[in-house]
């Protein structure tokens, strides 16, 4: 596919800042909280716009769930802003009781997730959050490719009605969605590649890596399809199933542990409606380290060329 030839690079969390400000425009009731991170995670472009409606509350992120929580019972659309590893982390008791539980209306806008942090190290690479969140009943998480899927996805998250998990990324990556029939729909996956050997299901910054790779696998006369899941829950099990039967193999790749996230999640859903053999390229049950974003996704096979190698090899 043409699209992984692109070279403009845009950080998600960047598009999400943006999307934040150019919705509050149509939606009043939509607020900003953060947690004394509005610089870092892009909601200043908010901020600057609509200072009335945005809430820093400080080192704080277990108050600020609860706050948004309250907010969306008096008709507010809030976006809780932080740290993929504090609003996952830090506030889980708080996302799950006082908005998984009672199914509140509060979206939660996690930025700087996976190992692309970088040189901020293992303590700041969050790459339990799917698994967090997926386990709360009723808690939709998705994990945009590029920008244009980032700002589809706060889009989607503000028209839905109920808990929404963002996951956004601090490092600039590839554009791959800029095209005019792009079209971004919670809960559907997106073919990207037809193929007929293997299928590999990715979810955020490994998308445009394994369109590369099935680039280079095609090179050596193997054909892989490529779905990107942008929406890891609910996740689009008649797409994968469907190529499933088709190619009789699975890979998946993801900037996340290969426990309990999408890797888990495709698992869970082929076990029991098409087994074959699937491939989980993620994180091994590892912590990262610090480094340089480009650096740790080569180290730990998440670029196109460790997708290549690891696909080639479970083929073989």
């Amino acid at each position: 596919m043409s699209e992984v030839k692109k070279v403009t690079k845009i950080a998600t969390r960047e598009a999400y800042g943006k999307a934040l400000a150019e919705f509050g425009e149509k939606y009043e009731n939509l607020v900003v909280l953060d947690a004394d991170l509005a610089n870092a995670t892009k909601t200043n472009t908010f901020q600057k716009a609509f200072p009335d409606r945005h809430i820093d509350c400080g080192i704080a992120e277990c108050d600020m769930m609860g706050i948004a929580a309250g907010l969306s019972t008096v008709g507010k659309i809030p976006f809780a802003s932080s740290f993929a590893m504090f609003a996952a982390g830090r506030a889980y008791e708080q996302v799950r009781n006082s908005i998984g539980y009672p199914h509140l209306n509060v979206k939660i806008g996690a930025t700087h997730a996976g190992i692309t942090v970088g040189e901020d190290g293992a303590s700041h690479q969050c790459l339990e959050d799917i698994a967090l969140m997926r386990v709360i009943p009723g808690m939709v998480v998705i994990n945009p490719s590029d920008a244009v899927e980032a700002r589809e996805a706060v889009r989607a998250a503000i028209e839905y009605e109920g808990p929404v998990y963002l996951r956004f990324g601090r490092a600039a990556v590839r554009v791959i969605n800029d095209r005019e029939d792009y079209r971004f729909e919670m809960g559907k996956g997106v073919l990207l590649r037809e193929g007929s050997d293997v299928t590999i299901v990715a979810t955020g910054i490994c998308v445009c890596e394994a369109l590369e790779a099935a680039e280079k696998l095609a090179a050596d006369g193997i054909s892989a399809e490529v779905i990107n899941i942008h929406t890891i829950k609910p996740l689009d099990e008649e797409l994968i199933v469907r190529s499933a039967k088709k190619t009789g193999r699975v890979v998946t790749a993801e900037e996340h542990s290969v426990i309990g996230g999408l890797g888990g999640a495709v698992c869970e859903a082929l076990s029991e409606k098409a087994p074959v053999p699937v491939l989980r390229i993620g994180m091994n049950d590892i912590f990262g380290e610090s480094g340089s974003a480009g650096a740790l996704v080569a180290k730990y096979g998440l670029d196109a060329e460790g997708i290549y190698r690891k696909v080639k090899e479970f083929i073989r």
